[in-house]
């Protein structure tokens, strides 16, 4: 029951983005967003990067993805999506998400967030701990830091979508816009993984690595 047959004229290649992605549509759903909003997505991994183009599409607006990496500027590019780094990214964002794994990064969505501003949290942080600025604009800008985890479906969207539906919907997204294969930053062979980790876990070019099994 729980296994899914992949929609005529999907690649199986790119259908390893499915997991992901699912987790950016449950993030957009979890951030809500308005027509109007000024929206920036801090993190351009796959997930950011995945979440910001799935933003861009439901909103129509333009969407602002920030990342200390500028090569990721060519990664936006593809997507549609305004590139920013941390110290030129824009204020006085209405939502926000932050997709960084990184504390700082939750900082500079804090900074960047305009009056009354929503900043959806899709890190995972483990055990570490995060120390926040909460005494200084947090209160007076009226702020909102709200979590975004793939393992449940928005309350308000729980009468209409499942996670079948879910999942239906990442792969027709996957076979309609193959212009989500720019995340696919390499692949290799199963038996070669030994070498190949130690490759990846020093490169700051790797997106989504497909593994030939």
């Amino acid at each position: 029951q729980a296994v899914t047959r992949l929609p005529e004229g999907l690649e199986p290649g790119l259908a390893v983005l499915a997991a992901n992605l699912e987790t950016a549509v449950n993030g957009v759903w979890d951030a809500n967003p308005q027509d109007g909003e000024q929206i920036s997505v801090i993190g351009s991994g796959v997930v950011g990067a995945l979440t910001a183009w799935r933003l861009r599409m439901v909103t129509g607006s333009q969407v602002e993805l920030v990342d200390i990496n500028p090569q990721r500027a060519e990664l936006a590019e593809a997507l549609d999506l305004d590139f920013r780094s941390p110290g030129d990214a824009s204020r006085d964002r209405n939502l926000i998400v932050h997709a960084s794994g990184s504390p700082s990064g939750l900082l500079t969505a804090l900074d960047c967030a305009a009056s009354d501003g929503r900043i959806i949290e899709m890190s995972w942080y483990g055990d570490r701990m995060v120390p926040l600025p909460l005494g200084e604009a947090f209160h007076s800008r009226r702020l909102t830091i709200k979590c975004s985890q793939v393992g449940q479906i928005p309350p308000r969207l729980r009468g209409e979508w499942n996670y079948a539906k879910r999942m239906a919907l990442v792969l027709e997204l996957l076979r309609d816009y193959p212009v989500l294969s720019c995340l696919i930053s390499g692949e290799s062979h199963f038996d070669s993984m030994p070498n190949t980790m130690k490759d990846l876990v020093v490169s700051d070019s790797v997106l989504c690595h497909r593994v030939h099994y």
